[in-house]
């Protein structure tokens, strides 16, 4: 089995390789990369300062106005004077040595602003996952012992109704209902950069009593705060963001405990227990359960990649200077590099994270065997 893992830890390398070839070629062939962005910028400053267009000015191509000395010295300031597979490589290299390149936006180290950020990311996709499990197990397990009761199919519904619905799109309509004032002024939105602190719940009141509150997930001062102070004030503006990560593996996560369960109670195993005269308790959460989550333990090991999955437009919506919040704006600022780092860290987090929950499941299952 150890041979299994080793391969799959070598096969990582060439998945990287296809999936970054792709990106990278993507980033050659889009319109309106860097260069164009640079050109278009450069004309705008010129035209605005003469009062009008350059005389010759083609507006369908914005390299019309543009001497090539200037072209060649952008090309190859952004990387582009050389073949897509040349640049490649020399990129490549570079990632082997663990250095993602340089921002064409930020004009800063693409690592550095990653290590950054990853941990805003971290807080908000950790959460919304341990949260998950403590509310999908114990859901799923009731609608297993109800099984075809009211409480079943009144809580299938509303799990499936909020699995269809996107993350980013239950995010939106939280902050209009819930943030906005056109409804309700409960939660903070993500643009807020000062607000009223008597219009928030009386228990953050009563915490920390203060004029203003940041547009950053907490409260200024923050260091002034008593410890109980920060939780209640984290969580206050934490929660709809992290209800948002939850709703992508809530109905999975339920249906499959539930199922789970359901397909382990049917097992000769428990129909002994029962016959012995154990008590139903009993029987149900020290012999059936413990077998029922080992499929749900070994989704644990996916948790690498799921604190990424979905936090884009998540993110986004809310205002969250993450990971996520980074890769969206690099990919609208042509940010290539950016794009092609998040992409890296993103693609090995759900590699690792796949050979993890397989570690897991020859772990916990004594069955299995990878050969």
């Amino acid at each position: 089995m150890t041979t299994y893992f080793i391969r799959r830890f070598l096969l990582m390398i060439p998945t990287l390789i296809g999936v970054t070839i792709v990106a990278f070629l993507i980033t050659r062939i889009v319109p309106g990369g860097p260069i164009e962005r640079e050109i278009m910028r450069i004309r705008q400053a010129a035209v605005s300062g003469e009062g009008g267009p350059a005389a010759g000015t083609n507006i369908d191509d914005p390299t019309s106005d543009i001497p090539p000395a200037a072209i060649a010295e952008l090309e190859k300031e952004y990387g582009f004077d050389k073949p897509w597979y040349i640049a490649y490589f020399r990129w490549l290299k570079k990632v082997a040595l663990f250095d993602l390149g340089e921002s064409y936006y930020y004009k800063e180290p693409v690592g550095d602003m990653i290590i950054e950020r990853f941990p805003v990311s971290l807080v908000f996709g950790l959460t919304g996952f341990v949260l998950s499990y403590l509310v999908c197990i114990p859901l799923g397990i009731l609608k297993a012992l109800r099984h075809g009761t009211l409480f079943d199919f009144v809580s299938s519904a509303i799990v499936f109704i909020g699995y269809s619905i996107p993350g980013w799109a239950m995010g939106a309509l939280l902050l209009l209902l819930l943030s906005s004032g056109r409804f309700f002024e409960i939660f903070p939105a993500g643009e807020i950069k000062t607000k009223s602190y008597d219009k928030l719940p009386a228990v953050i009141q009563k915490l920390e009593p203060r004029d203003e509150v940041s547009d950053e997930f907490g409260t200024f001062e923050w260091e002034k705060m008593s410890p109980f102070s920060k939780v209640v004030d984290r969580a206050y503006h934490m929660a709809l963001p992290v209800f948002c990560y939850m709703l992508g593996g809530f109905a999975t996560l339920t249906v499959l405990t539930k199922n789970s369960l359901m397909e382990n109670m049917g097992q000769d195993y428990v129909r002994t227990a029962f016959a012995k005269g154990l008590a139903p308790r009993r029987v149900i959460f020290l012999h059936t359960l413990r077998n029922s989550l080992i499929p749900i333990a070994t989704g644990l090991g996916h948790a690498l990649g799921l604190l990424m999955a979905g936090s884009y437009l998540i993110e986004w919506i809310f205002n969250i200077d993450g990971l996520g919040y980074f890769g969206f704006t690099a990919i609208l600022q042509r940010d290539y590099m950016v794009v092609l780092g998040v992409l890296v860290v993103n693609t090995v987090l759900m590699l690792v994270g796949n050979i993890f929950s397989d570690m897991l499941y020859a772990l916990i299952d004594p069955r299995i065997r990878f050969e």
